[in-house]
């Protein structure tokens, strides 16, 4: 079963959006919703309970069919500081620069996201921002 979104999708894009034009200037609220909305997409995208993404202090999910965790740490768990996530959720980095410059901390099996990012790109954004100038919210 997919999990429902806690944040609307249009609110989701306008605080991604909002932080992939002001970067570390973002406040505080709209880059943890950027965050949240990410890290939702990225569970209705690939539902299941074998991976566990953690970006703290935003959150964390389950992803990927496979064992199922339930209690305890997981078995499968990758790690990110929130800048980072919204970079490779954007395209901005990709996996592999993100591990090879240690901002990604990742153990167990499954743990390689590369196949399942970025999530969005500069096209989702552009044609985010037309539709909510044009007043198509």
């Amino acid at each position: 079963m997919t999990p429902r979104r806690k944040i609307d999708f249009d609110a989701g894009m306008d605080a991604l959006r909002t932080w992939r034009e002001q970067g570390d200037d973002t406040p505080r609220r709209q880059q943890m919703t950027a965050v949240r909305f990410c890290l939702e997409e990225l569970e209705q995208r690939h539902p299941g309970r074998a991976v566990e993404v953690r970006v703290p202090p935003a959150g964390a999910v389950q992803i990927l069919k496979g064992t199922t965790h339930r209690r305890g740490t997981p078995p499968a768990v990758v790690e990110m500081s929130m800048p980072t996530w919204l970079r490779l959720a954007t395209g901005d980095l990709s996996w592999d620069e993100g591990d090879a410059a240690g901002l990604i901390q990742a153990s167990g099996q499954r743990t390689d996201l590369a196949a399942l990012l970025p999530l969005f790109d500069g096209r989702d954004l552009a044609v985010h921002s037309q539709s909510a100038d044009a007043g198509g919210l």
